[in-house]
């Protein structure tokens, strides 16, 4: 079993948490966060197996709570919603072409955080909610969904330098000799 494509997906949740916090100089300039966890999960969903979605949804989420002012544990559900409907219907999409890509990362990044302020709301917790807020969440739909084609470009790339490439099928079989005579 091939587990560099599960370690390699984890550690960029930890790098997109990390720097999603670190850094804030967009943030600043846009007036919202641009959450990079849906990408990666619809990344993860169309990539790797249900395992990885559990550990995506579930290191991602506690790692992203753990940064913000969100109840522990409630990005969690949310991630895995999203990563589990992207994996049921993965056998129909195009994962290649790029306005698939672009249009499952605008809708995860337009989910995750809808379906998060609903579970926020349920449980009482009293958010921030205006005009601002919706345009908050048009800031992160859109800088999700142009981000869901990068992390395919960069995991495709990290694929290729680290994989053998396969041969192509050759119909020459070689426990068959070739006699050449005269007749």
């Amino acid at each position: 079993m091939n587990f560099l494509n599960p370690i390699l997906i984890l550690t960029a949740v930890f790098l997109a948490v990390f720097f999603e916090s670190a850094f804030g100089g967009l943030r600043r300039l846009l007036g919202a966060q641009i959450d990079w966890l849906p990408g990666l999960m619809v990344y993860a969903a169309l990539s790797a197996g249900l395992p990885t979605i559990t550990l995506v949804a579930v290191l991602g989420g506690l790692w992203l709570d753990a940064l913000s002012a969100n109840p522990p544990g409630v990005s969690v559900l949310p991630l895995f919603a999203a990563g589990l409907l992207v994996r049921h219907y993965r056998h129909l999409i195009l994962r290649e072409q790029l306005f698939a890509q672009f249009t499952l990362g605008l809708g995860a990044s337009a989910a995750v955080p809808a379906f998060t302020l609903l579970l926020l709301v349920s449980v009482g917790a009293s958010p921030l909610l205006g005009w601002g807020t919706l345009w908050q969440w048009l800031v992160m739909a859109l800088g999700g969904a142009l981000a869901t084609p990068i992390w395919f470009f960069l995991f495709h790339r990290v694929q290729r330098a680290l994989h053998y490439r396969p041969l192509p099928e050759n119909n020459f079989r070689a426990d068959r000799q070739i006699k050449r005579s005269r007749l």
